[in-house]
């Protein structure tokens, strides 16, 4: 602005700004600036964009800084190499990156950290493959791997389940006899114990204690969860003790397999005993057992054998309305409709989360009456029913031709609910085309929101009626629905049934209608007086 050129050092405060916030576009404009200006940056600065480039995920950019900086005839640095070394191996470039090492060698050898540094990234990338070509480079290099690069290469491949590779590494290390860190040995026992090899996991177990270390608590979990799954509940129960023992404070993650084994051997007399000896040590049972049904449950084959074990359980006094909540709802999601409702009977104070469950449980038996008083009892606590029970609700009333007061449910979702169902707001966009009273266009929205993964159903059907009925007319509303069942939405004898729906929901709006009519003149007294039965009472 002051007709002054900008120095390299403004550009260089810059660009140091940008990097340090890792505006990596920001900084390559800042770049684009220097070369209008013809400032030519030196090696350090050079080095700084490309590397907050990479950083920031943009490989290519840092790749054509690279060609400029060539074509200046400036001369690589050990960090130059590295940088774009790093950036290749995020990018998994491996070919690529080994060909700049080989350029890197001519003028400076990579050390351990920098081996170190590439194994990392890619193991963050999960490219293990590529994990092990680096090492192999690196042992050709005769650069000897430190413990630290030990760790991180071993851990990698424990996470990357390939722990059978990752303990060929461990051997090296015990053999050069390093230090090894207690995080070594509790990913190589938890990969053996994904992989069902408890008895490796527990010989890595005696390792460590003969090696000096304390066994920490995650060490334990995995180790029980993994005899547990073998069925050896006792070898189990006795690490469990250890933890004690040893003031660890066993947590949920601790007990949930024990509990779980004990269930699946059916042995319920040990279930309630163990319960009962954590009770003592301070667990919240109860709250535990909340937490134990849940992710029991998750699995439908073990839904059932959940409720006879709560069956049990309610008899000593373990029981909660939150568990009757989980299994309420898993067993209709296994459609045992009639035993959720047989816990839901059971149940004296319900509360929101119960009866948001049931009103599906209801609307599959077809009693749309509790249902709906199911709703009434959540809308008299001044909360909201859950977004399933909307949407059993909704469907239920369409089912049975209540229109308006399903649509009434779909405005107070949409209005209320962060999550409501994408059908719904179709519903409304639909309902509003009608008023266009052109069944193409009503035709388009729905093509729409097939192609958004909405499936068409009644409470679709039933959204172009209620339009039509408002806004349009009969033989366009017919039209839709034979649209519809060109386009294979609906089947022929879906036609029938939502043609009778338009004719009866348009009769009964058009009697509506009538009888506002009648109130607004005066006129339904006077009809009353002189005999009429066919007004209301």
């Amino acid at each position: 602005m002051q007709g002054k050129p900008p120095t390299e050092k403004q550009f260089e405060i810059l660009i140091r700004m940008h990097s340090d916030a890792n505006r990596g576009l920001r900084v390559f404009y800042v770049y684009e600036k220097m070369k209008k200006f013809g400032v030519k940056p030196r090696v350090f600065l050079y080095n700084r964009i490309m590397d907050t480039l990479v950083k920031t995920n943009h490989f290519d950019l840092s790749m054509s800084v690279y060609n400029d900086f060539k074509n200046d005839g400036l001369m690589e640095e050990g960090i130059t190499f590295m940088i774009l070394i790093k950036g290749l191996c995020k990018e998994g470039r491996i070919e690529e990156a080994l060909k700049l090492l080989n350029q890197m060698r001519k003028l400076c050898k990579p050390d351990v950290f920098a081996y170190t540094a590439m194994i990392r990234i890619l193991i963050s990338e999960q490219n293990l493959d590529g994990c092990l070509r680096i090492w192999g480079e690196m042992e050709s290099d005769n650069v000897h791997p430190d413990a630290m690069a030990y760790t991180t290469l071993i851990m990698g491949l424990c996470k990357g389940n390939r722990v059978q590779k990752g303990h060929e590494f461990f051997k090296n290390m015990k053999q050069k006899r390093y230090l090894i860190d207690r995080a070594i040995y509790r990913s190589l026992i938890e990969g053996f114990v994904n992989e069902g090899k408890v008895g490796m996991a527990c010989d890595l177990l005696k390792d460590l204690i003969d090696s000096g270390y304390r066994a920490d608590l995650m060490i334990y979990n995995h180790l029980i969860k993994g005899l547990c799954n073998m069925k050896h509940v006792n070898k189990a129960l006795k690490l469990f003790r250890v933890t004690i023992e040893e003031d660890l404070q066993p947590n949920f993650d601790t007990i949930n397999p024990i509990l779980l084994s004990f269930v699946e051997l059916n042995k319920f007399d040990e279930f309630c005993k163990f319960l009962e000896q954590i009770q003592g040590l301070g667990f919240r049972v109860i709250d535990d057992l909340v937490k134990f049904f849940s992710l029991m449950v998750e699995k439908k084959d073990k839904v059932l054998m959940a409720l006879e074990l709560f069956d049990n359980l309610k008899q000593k006094g373990y029981f909660n309305v939150p568990i009757y909540n989980i299994l309420i709802q898993a067993l209709y999601e296994i459609k045992e409709v009639k035993k959720a409702l047989t816990l839901f009977q059971e149940l004296k104070e319900p509360d929101s989360f119960t009866y948001s469950n049931v009103v599906s449980c209801f609307i599959e038996i077809g009693d749309i009456h509790e249902a709906c008083t199911c709703y009434n009892k959540i809308k008299e606590m001044s909360l909201l029913p859950s977004v399933d029970a909307y949407v059993s609700l909704v469907k239920g009333l369409c089912k049975i031709g209540e229109i308006d007061a399903a649509f009434v449910l779909i405005r107070e979702c949409l209005g209320n609910v962060e999550n409501a169902p994408r059908k719904f707001m179709y519903t409304l966009r639909i309902i509003d085309i009608c008023r266009s009273n052109d069944a193409k266009k009503v035709m388009d929205v729905i093509s729409e929101m097939v192609e958004d993964g909405c499936r068409v159903d009644d409470v679709i059907c039933c959204a172009v009626i209620s339009g039509m009925c408002r806004y349009g007319t009969i033989e366009e509303g017919r039209k839709v629905f034979l649209l519809m069942r060109e386009s294979k939405m609906v089947t022929e004898s879906d036609l029938v049934v939502y043609d009778d729906l338009l004719v009866d929901h348009t009769k009964k709006k058009t009697a509506d209608l009538v009888l506002s009519g009648l109130k607004f003149f005066g006129l339904e007294s006077k009809l009353k007086a002189k005999g009429s039965k066919l007004l209301p009472t």
